[in-house]
Order: C-alpha cells, then sequence, then structure tokens
C-alpha cells in the first residue's frame, strides 16, 4: 500500500464535499438513492470513530427541478430564490437518510463574511466543533438566499477547504462525476492519464487543471485543485474521487490505492490565525512590491516594511486585508496592514526610521507584521 494512502486510515475528522451533478439525478432533482449510498458510508465511518462534515451542492439544482427550469437561472435574485426553493428538498432528502441510523443533522449555512470577520469565524468554528462532540452530521453549503456578488464564496469546492481549514480537518473528499484528476481533460480526447497520487508542489498541475466548469454546479477541475490547495494549509490531503464507484468513502479510508487521486499537502502547515488571514477572499487594497521584499517575504520570516512597496491601489483603512504582488502584478501574499491606504501612499519606499518624518508620527514600524502575514498558494 502506498505509505501515503495509508495515512487515510487514521483519518479522525473528514470534510466530505459532494458536487451538484451527483446529488440531483442528471438536473430532474434529488438522487435520494444516492444520497442514502453516500449517507450509510458516512454512518458506518461514525461508527467507525470519525467525525464527518458534509458539505453538499445541489440547492439550486433541485430549485430548478421543483419550478420547472430548464436552464440555470442568471441574475443573483433569480439564483437566490431558486436556492430557497432548491435547500428546502436538499435539507429534508439528508435529514430523512441520516435518522435511518438514528443520527441528527445540523444545517450549516455559511457566507464570506461569516469567514471574513474574526469574532464570527471563531463563532462558526465553535458551533461547528460543538455540533461534532455531540455526534451531530454538520450539512454545510453557501447561504446563496442572503450572499451578494461581492460576499460569495464562489462554489462548494472553495467552502469545503475553508470548512476544512476552520475545523483543522485531517483530510478532505471531493465527490464528483470524474474518476478523479488527469493529466488532461478526459473528454478532449484520447491521451489522458488518471493521476493516483500528485503532489501539490508539481508545478503542472494548473496547466493539467484545464478550465471546463460543470454544467449543474460552478466548479470545475481548476476549482477542485485551488480548494486543494487551501486544505493543505491545515494540513490536509485531497482527495478527487468519482462518488458513484462502490463503497467510496470506506474504501478511500481503508487506503485503497488507485482510487481516485490523492492530492498531497507537502507545504508547511500555518497556524490558525494565517489559514483565517489566507482564506479570505476579499481584499480591500493591493501593494505591489519590489524584488527584494518578494525574496524577503518567501524566504520565511520576514516582515513587510515600507521600502519594499513600490505602488498602493485600493482605499483601505489600518487592519483591512490587503493583497502583495510582485513587480509582474502576481499575487505572493495577502496580509492585515498597520497603515491606511494615505498613509501608505505618504511612506512608499521610506526606511522605517523615515516614518515619523513622514507621517509625524509612527504606528508600527512593519506594514504588515509577519504573523498578520500569509504566503499565497501557488
Amino acid at each position: 500500500m502506498n505509505h501515503r494512502r495509508s495515512a487515510l486510515q487514521g483519518v479522525r475528522r473528514l470534510v466530505v464535499k459532494i458536487g451538484s451533478s451527483l446529488v440531483t439525478a442528471q438536473g430532474k432533482g434529488l438522487d435520494e438513492v444516492a444520497i442514502a449510498g453516500w449517507v450509510a458510508q458516512i454512518a458506518e465511518l461514525l461508527r467507525n470513530g470519525v467525525q464527518v462534515i458534509l458539505v453538499s451542492s445541489g440547492a439550486v439544482a433541485e430549485g430548478r427541478a421543483r419550478l420547472g427550469m430548464s436552464e440555470r437561472p442568471r441574475t443573483l435574485h433569480a439564483l437566490q430564490a431558486t436556492a430557497a426553493v432548491g435547500q428546502m428538498g436538499l435539507v429534508r432528502a439528508y435529514e430523512r437518510a441520516f435518522a435511518e441510523y438514528g443520527l441528527n443533522t445540523a444545517q450549516i449555512l455559511l457566507t464570506h463574511e461569516d469567514v471574513a470577520e474574526r469574532s464570527r469565524y471563531l463563532n462558526a468554528r465553535s458551533t461547528l466543533r460543538t455540533l461534532l462532540e455531540w455526534g451531530v452530521v454538520p450539512v454545510v453549503n453557501e447561504n446563496d438566499t442572503v450572499s451578494t456578488d461581492e460576499i460569495r464564496l464562489g462554489d462548494n469546492d472553495t467552502l469545503a477547504a475553508l470548512v476544512c481549514n476552520l475545523l483543522e480537518a485531517e483530510a478532505l473528499i471531493i465527490l464528483t462525476d470524474q474518476d478523479g484528476f488527469y493529466s488532461r481533460d478526459p473528454r478532449a480526447g484520447d491521451g489522458a492519464e488518471l493521476l493516483h497520487d500528485i503532489s501539490l508542489a508539481d508545478p503542472r498541475l494548473d496547466a493539467m487543471a484545464g478550465t471546463g466548469m460543470g454544467t449543474l454546479g460552478r466548479g470545475g477541475m481548476r476549482t477542485k485543485l485551488t480548494a486543494a490547495r487551501w486544505a493543505a494549509r491545515s494540513g490536509a490531503s485531497t482527495v478527487i474521487a468519482h462518488g458513484r464507484c462502490e463503497s467510496v468513502l470506506t474504501r478511500l479510508l481503508t487506503g485503497e490505492p488507485d482510487l481516485g487521486s490523492m492530492l498531497h499537502a507537502d507545504d508547511v502547515r500555518l497556524g490558525a490565525r494565517k489559514r483565517w488571514i489566507a482564506g479570505q477572499l476579499q481584499s480591500r487594497g493591493t501593494l505591489q512590491l519590489d524584488a527584494g521584499a518578494v525574496k524577503a517575504l518567501q524566504g520565511g520570516g520576514a516582515s513587510l516594511l515600507p521600502v519594499g512597496v513600490r505602488a498602493v491601489e485600493g482605499r483601505f483603512s489600518r487592519g483591512d486585508l490587503v493583497r502583495c504582488v510582485d513587480p509582474e502584478g502576481v499575487e505572493v501574499a495577502r496580509g492585515l496592514v498597520n497603515y491606511s491606504a494615505e498613509e501608505v501612499e505618504r511612506i512608499l519606499g521610506a526606511p522605517t526610521r523615515e516614518i515619523n518624518d513622514r507621517l509625524g508620527y509612527v504606528g508600527e514600524p512593519e506594514l504588515i507584521h509577519r504573523d498578520d502575514l500569509a504566503l499565497s498558494a501557488h
């Protein structure tokens, strides 16, 4: 057995994400037989001492079926209304299925604001931990009904990875309608190789992921790769597998080597605060760094000083999240800034000793302290 796969045998906290194309029967409503199958496997994992958090897509697809829609709504308010209708059926289906095993479920709806604001983030974490301690299965989805374009999490692959970080889960399993991660899009022709074990540090992954999107959901293989990189921030490896494979969840947790694709978390695990910073999807501004500052940050352990900043974009205040980009505009880090945009403009390129001369005061010697800065996943 692959020694990396064997690590799945010791997992005690797991996030499982099930995609829209699996939960619904070809877009014609919920596939309750399939849902019952996954629930049976989750119930077995729970009996074996594994805590499971379920992230399920399908609200919009179920709403479409209930409302007789042939296409996915295009406007935000129509999507929200469709999700509100579909969420009723989705939650009821899971509640019925888990009740067959004497298990209670809890509906958890999150928006980006719930993970962007520190106190709400900690409250969500405490609530989820309590549910797990009680033996309740959390069923998590994005709160489509109240989300706006500015605060959307974007897709449930992203949400699953953030939940993984939130609860320090040891693994993320993404069930989809593909057998796993291929060397190229298998729908584009011959020559696609299913990769069973992959390092997230492999520079070829982005080209392999392509740009394909699902027809029922918002995510494609690229979003799953991004989710795997985010999950790795808390040390979790990600498995992508076909959800219709027989006993897929229980087989994966026995370490079966040729089932799906495992993307290994080889990067350094981030602390809880840095995971929260790295997981923020909305920034208030951008700092363009010179090559020396980029090298200092990526070398590890450095704070960002004003002397290394070339330009500033956006209107932000002290404590806001900003992106840090290299001279070519590629994001290298993000963090909580110690000065407003107006103040940063006045101290651009300045050595620390000159901050007082330019501002008349010194708030902090660093523009972003290393404890408030997280390197971006590549």
